[in-house]
């Protein structure tokens, strides 16, 4: 046993399962208690304290200010913009629109990668054959491009979480620049893909044959790029603007603490004056009633004797 008497120091052997020191007498577990009480009592503070500048930077960093707040809201409108259409393919066909519920053409983005999933060797041997140059391929391109903007902008979201604790972290702004420059570039492989559409006759998108093939970037997209734009501005404001530092916060913390206890204080002082008010109400009511009771007594009294007499 390599522990020792915390007062003699003596070494402590196995059979030493006495409280006591054999050759001291003081308490073991009891030696010197106040000092390890202030010790775990200081220790506490200063875990609190970390605990509470975490969540005041946190409480801060999301809705501590109204700018901060609009921007959770226009990090999140972005999401809209993908469930519009994209772009178009119209044919004497099929006609296909990169948007999820098929609000411009009778087969949408989700029928299209049902389609590619389900016959993903005839789509790969197809855009071989067109030197993954040709409409087909770009397509394709332009749907990874639109699906890789819209998973930055969720971890460009998620990222406000996150990174709540770093006030004037640009990584935010980075990855919703890096969404805006890849729906971008979706809109440019669309783009090169349907100029291209007339030199190929008939186009082959998996079991969704495709003729005489036209089209091009929708509203949707537009719509989708001025919100991820807007996210964009809005991040760099945050970043530029002032923020608070951990005593600010804090005392802010402890102010409100203190307003919301005086408040309950109050609530309660009021309830006590209230409960005595009734009372003190009540008493006068049974000391009333009962003082009617004696002058109904009395004149019962008065009546007899006078009848007596």
């Amino acid at each position: 046993m390599a522990s020792s008497c915390p007062n003699c120091g003596k070494k402590l052997h196995w059979y030493d399962v006495k409280a006591e020191c054999s050759n001291c007498g003081v308490s073991i577990p009891n030696f010197n208690w106040e000092e390890r009480l202030e010790a775990d009592n200081e220790l506490a503070e200063r875990k609190f304290a970390v605990f509470y500048r975490g969540l005041n930077r946190i409480a801060y960093s999301i809705w501590g200010t109204k700018l901060r707040i609009v921007r959770i809201i226009l990090c999140v409108l972005p999401a809209i913009g993908f469930i519009l259409p994209w772009a178009t393919i119209n044919s004497d066909a099929e006609s296909i629109g990169l948007d999820l519920f098929g609000i411009t053409c009778n087969k949408s983005l989700i029928d299209l990668l049902k389609d590619f999933f389900a016959n993903s060797s005839v789509y790969i041997t197809n855009m071989k054959y067109e030197g993954f140059s040709g409409t087909l391929s770009f397509t394709m391109y332009s749907v990874l491009f639109m699906a890789l903007s819209l998973l930055l902008a969720v971890i460009a979201f998620f990222l406000i979480i996150i990174l709540a604790k770093h006030f004037r972290t640009s990584a935010i702004t980075v990855f919703e620049c890096l969404s805006v420059l890849s729906a971008i570039g979706s809109a440019v492989c669309f783009t090169l893909g349907i100029k291209g559409a007339p030199n190929e006759i008939g186009i082959n998108f998996g079991s969704f044959p495709v003729y005489n093939a036209t089209g091009g970037v929708a509203w949707g997209f537009y719509f989708a790029l001025a919100l991820l734009l807007v996210a964009v501005g809005i991040n760099i404001a945050v970043v530029k603007s002032p923020a608070k530092t951990d005593e600010e916060l804090e005392s802010e913390r402890l102010a409100r603490k203190a307003a919301k206890e005086q408040k309950e204080y109050e609530d309660a002082l009021k309830k006590e004056l209230e409960r005595e008010e009734a009372e003190k109400k009540e008493k006068e009511e049974q000391a009333r009633i009962v003082a009617e009771a004696k002058a109904k007594l009395a004149e019962s009294e008065e009546k007899k004797n006078k009848k007596k007499k």
